[in-house]
C-alpha cells in the first residue's frame, strides 16, 4: 500500500517554500514520524515526516524545488518493510554485518537531520557531544556545538564560507530564503517609515546590585536564571503604557494603537535574526519573562520556532551588547513603529553628587517611525526606561 508524503498546510502569511534536502532516496527504509526532507519558508523550516513505517517508494520532487502547501513530494510503500523483515539474511550477509558492525562500533548514529548540519558545516562528529538515546548524535547537539567557542577557522565553516584556495578567492553562495526575507524587511522599513534613532545611557548598578543581592534565591525557588531582559521588559512594558504611540502601527493611512503589549525579542539563530514574541507581557512575572525568553531562545536555536511564535508583536528589543556592540541604531521591525537596541555594559566615569565615580554604565537606542511618533514622545519615553531601571525597586513595587 502506498502512503503519499504531503507538503505541511502552510500558515496563512507563508505562500510556498523551498524544499532543501531530503534525508531519504528511493529504497531506503523509513519508521513513522522520521523527517524525509526539510522545507524552508521565509520564517520557519518545517520538517516532513513520516507518516507510517515503510520504504521509500518514489522522490517526486527535487531538492532545491519550490512546493506549496498539500502537494505531494514523496511515496511510501508501507507493505514493502513488512516483506524486508520477512527475509532472513544470508550467512556471508551476516559475516558482513557482523564485521562492520565491529569496525564501526565506536562511530555515533547520527539522526539525518543532525547529518546534513554536520555535512553542511564540515564539522568533525568526534567532537560533538551526543545527548540522545543511546548516543544518538541529534541536530540540537549540533547546533550547540556550533554554538560554542570555536577557532575562526570553525566560525567560518560553520557560516558556509569556506573559501576556495588560491591568491583571491571568493565564493557565491545564494542566500536562505529567511535571510532574502530579512533583507526584504528591513528595506521595507528604511523605504516606508521615516525612522529616527534617540539615544541615552543608563546606570546599572542598581539592577546589577539588585541581581547579586537575589540571584541564587531567584534560580532556586523559580529554577530559572535572573538576567537583565526581564529588567528591560518590565521598564519598556511601564513606558508603553504611558506612550501608547510608541506601541502603535500604520496600516495604510491609520494608526493602530494596541491595549496590548506583544514584546518581541530578537535572537540569533543559526539560520539568522528572529524575533520571537512574548505574548501579553504585561501579565507576566519576572520569572515568567526569564523562563519564556529561555524557551524561544533554545527553539530558536533548534529551528523549532512555529510560525505563531515569531508574527505580529507590537514592539521589540535587541540586544547588540552580548557581540559586544557599544552603540548601534536598530532598524524597525514592520508593521512595529518603534525598536529599543540594548548595548554592551562598559565601566565608564561619570558625574555623581558633585564627584567623578566610575559606574557601569550602558548605552540604549530607540529608533522609531517618526510619521506616528513626534521626538519629544521618544525621548520621553527613553528618558522613562532609564529611570525606571536606574530605580527598579519603583518599577517592582509599582509606584
Amino acid at each position: 500500500m502506498s502512503i503519499e508524503i504531503k507538503v505541511p498546510v502552510f500558515p496563512e502569511s507563508v505562500a510556498d517554500g523551498l524544499l532543501t534536502s531530503w534525508h531519504k532516496k528511493p529504497g531506503d527504509s523509513i519508521t513513522q514520524d522520521e523527517v524525509i526532507a526539510d522545507i524552508e519558508t521565509d520564517k520557519v523550516v518545517f520538517e516532513v515526516p513520516s507518516l507510517a513505517n515503510g520504504i521509500v517508494e518514489k522522490i517526486l520532487v527535487e531538492e532545491g524545488a519550490t512546493v506549496v502547501g498539500g502537494q505531494v513530494i514523496a511515496t511510501i510503500n508501507e507493505q514493502a518493510i513488512v516483506a524486508s523483515k520477512i527475509t532472513e539474511p544470508t550467512a556471508s550477509e551476516k559475516t558482513s554485518a557482523e564485521n562492520k558492525t565491529e569496525v564501526e562500533s565506536d562511530t555515533p548514529f547520527v539522526t539525518p537531520s543532525a547529518n546534513k548540519l554536520i555535512k553542511e558545516n564540515n564539522l568533525n562528529v568526534a567532537g560533538i557531544t551526543a545527548s540522545g538515546k543511546g548516543g544518538r548524535v541529534l541536530k540540537e547537539d549540533v547546533l550547540t556545538f556550533m554554538q560554542q567557542d570555536k577557532p575562526v577557522e570553525t566560525i567560518v565553516a560553520a557560516n558556509n564560507v569556506v573559501l576556495p584556495d588560491g591568491p583571491r578567492p571568493q565564493k557565491r553562495v545564494p542566500m536562505t530564503r529567511l535571510r532574502a526575507r530579512i533583507a526584504e524587511r528591513l528595506l521595507q522599513a528604511q523605504q516606508t517609515a521615516a525612522i529616527l534613532t534617540t539615544f541615552n545611557e543608563v546606570n546599572m548598578q542598581p539592577v546589577i546590585d539588585l541581581r547579586k543581592k537575589y540571584r541564587d534565591d531567584f534560580e532556586k525557588k523559580h529554577g530559572v536564571r535572573l538576567g537583565f531582559m526581564s529588567f528591560f521588559v518590565k521598564a519598556v512594558v511601564e513606558a508603553l503604557k504611558q506612550f501608547p504611540s510608541v506601541n502603535a502601527s500604520v496600516e495604510d493611512n491609520d494608526v493602530i494603537y494596541h491595549g496590548f503589549f506583544d514584546i518581541g525579542i530578537a535572537v540569533g539563530s543559526p539560520r539568522g535574526l528572529v524575533v520571537p514574541i512574548l505574548r501579553d507581557a504585561e501579565q507576566m512575572s519576572m520569572p515568567e519573562i526569564e523562563q519564556n525568553i529561555n524557551n524561544l531562545g533554545e527553539l530558536a536555536k533548534t529551528g523549532k520556532l512555529s510560525i505563531e511564535q515569531i508574527t505580529g508583536g507590537t514592539f521589540s528589543i535587541t540586544n547588540g551588547g552580548v557581540f559586544g556592540s557599544m552603540l548601534s541604531t536598530p532598524i524597525l521591525n514592520p508593521p512595529q513603529s518603534a525598536i529599543l537596541g540594548m548595548h554592551k555594559i562598559e565601566p565608564r566615569p561619570i558625574a555623581e553628587n558633585g564627584q567623578v565615580v566610575i559606574r557601569p554604565m550602558m548605552y540604549v537606542a530607540l529608533s522609531y517611525d517618526h510619521r506616528i511618533i513626534d521626538g519629544r514622545e521618544a525621548v520621553q519615553f527613553l528618558v522613562m526606561v532609564k529611570d525606571l531601571l536606574e530605580y527598579p525597586g519603583r518599577m517592582l513595587l509599582d509606584i
